[in-house]
């Protein structure tokens, strides 16, 4: 995600960050990469301007120019703007302050991921809000639009409104809305029917649903893939239906950005949801600091933390803390971290939410370490025996050769992975001298092991290629208001 913007711009503030002292020139310099690396990444013309121009007018201030760390200054008034391109701070979430059933009408072009987004949202609203949802498709168009819905609906145990044929769209809302208020359900989803293009049939239809449904959200779902095309597509539904707010799907291959760049600039409207990948729980809420970190290369630490807390289970976590609070760590345990490593991701994920490791991330993938990496290190530790897992130093050199045959791996390989479980374990037993997890979120100003414990006891193993993360020993504030509230 941003690829290619945040390498662009991170070669540009590492030249400006490396200069003891600034020239107005300097940063008109500087400034006139960004605008080219915008305009690369697909951002329109008129929001890369005013973006520039505002930058340029703060940044060439004497107070900027004549500071201690001149450069370090500009990139914090490019992030800031970047933030509020994006649409400020916080993220602004789905509407709920309504009378059941809330009406969510979600309206888009075909083939823009519409129907997938509305199960992906409907399973959000349940996880995350603990709301009950229905979902109606209204699509009469698209053939199997419905059964799509119906299928979706069952793979994440949502309830879907009882498709009956020949129902025209206003029908089945009208529909739809009666079965919501009957089963006294929360939240009602309507998917609406899309066009390979906006017209006036479209639109009216839209209109008609709206005046029957009354929606409380009306969100647009755009392919952020589409760039320039996804930011017309906004403006022409903007004009036409009360939207508010915007839900960019395919955000995880979208290397240049610049449909997310431009939306709130060109539409007025928040982007609420990213939808990060094929899978039903790949939807993120959009956050405008976070984005904006990660193109600049200062990581996602919120988002890290809130996806661990999602995928690693709370008694793997509080097993593993009692085993680091007594400094034992074998290979059950490093097992154990690999897997959660790979359910939040894998290390192309983490690294790219882990502030300062968009290098480190380059480093990995010249050595050689990927994810297919994890599954060669779990590979090897099955197939050693439960004495060997439970014992490390059972292994010699004749059971190394047997688990490498056995794995499919090299006995290099099985050195690599034994080295990293003696400097994890090495690391465990320091943990206990410092008086345990208790120890060590006082040294980084936490208060108790319930924060470290609920990130999976003692963070994840340090790879080769990878030096240990957030080595300054110093927790973000973000990340540690996050912490606090999850004691």
């Amino acid at each position: 995600m941003f690829d290619a913007l945040s390498d662009r711009l991170g070669s540009t503030f590492d030249r400006l960050r490396g200069r003891g002292a600034l020239r107005e020139q300097d940063v008109r310099d500087a400034m006139r990469e960004v605008r080219v690396a915008l305009l690369e990444a697909d951002v329109a013309l008129p929001v890369a301007r005013s973006f520039i121009d505002r930058v340029t007018e703060k940044a060439v201030g004497e107070s900027v120019l004549k500071s201690v760390t001149p450069g370090q200054q500009v990139v914090k008034i490019v992030n800031d703007e970047l933030i509020e391109m994006l649409g400020g701070e916080g993220h602004e979430d789905i509407n709920l302050e309504a009378k059941p059933p809330v009406v969510v009408m979600m309206v888009g072009l075909q083939g823009s991921g519409k129907t997938t987004t509305t199960a992906k949202l409907a399973r959000y609203l349940r996880e995350k809000h603990g709301k009950k949802a229905m979902m109606a498709s209204l699509d009469v168009n698209r053939p199997a639009a419905q059964e799509q819905l119906a299928v979706l609906g069952t793979q994440i145990d949502v309830a879907t409104l009882p498709i009956v044929d020949g129902q025209q769209p206003i029908d089945i809302a009208r529909r739809a809305m009666g079965a919501a208020k009957l089963q006294n359900y929360d939240v009602l989803m309507l998917d609406t029917a899309g066009r390979l293009h906006v017209d006036e049939a479209l639109m009216a239809e839209m209109k008609a649903v709206a005046s029957v449904s009354d929606p409380t959200e009306v969100l647009l779902v755009v392919d952020s893939l589409t760039g320039q095309d996804a930011v017309n597509v906004a403006q022409n539904f903007a004009g036409e239906v009360p939207l508010t707010g915007v839900v960019l799907t395919r955000m995880d291959g979208d290397a240049r950005g610049g449909a997310a760049l431009s939306m709130r600039a060109v539409t007025g409207k928040p982007i609420k949801f990213a939808g990060t990948g094929e899978k039903l729980d790949a939807i993120e809420p959009f956050r405008p600091r976070s984005v904006a970190d990660r193109i600049l290369g200062m990581g996602d630490v919120v988002s890290l933390v809130e996806k661990a807390a999602s995928t690693i289970k709370e008694e793997e976590a509080e097993q593993l803390a009692k085993r680091m609070a007594k400094g034992k760590f074998d290979l059950n345990d490093l097992r154990m971290q690999l897997r959660q490593m790979q359910n939040m991701g894998g290390l192309g994920a983490l690294a790219g939410m882990m502030p300062g490791m968009k290098k480190a991330k380059a480093a990995m993938a010249d050595s050689g370490v990927d994810d297919g990496y994890l599954n060669r290190l779990d590979a090897i530790i099955g197939s050693m025996t439960a004495k060997e897992r439970a014992n490390p130093a059972l292994m010699n050199a004749k059971r190394k050769k047997r688990v490498a045959a056995g794995s499919g791996t090299s006995v290099q390989d099985v050195n690599k992975l034994m080295k990293m479980h003696q400097e994890m374990a090495r690391a465990m037993k320091q943990i206990k001298k410092m008086g345990g997890l208790k120890g060590l979120a006082a040294m980084f100003g936490g208060g108790g092991a319930g924060g470290a414990g609920g990130m999976g006891g003692g963070g994840m193993p340090s790879l080769p290629g990878m030096g240990a993360p957030g080595g300054d020993g110093n927790i973000p504030p973000d990340l540690a208001n996050l912490l606090n509230k999850k004691k």
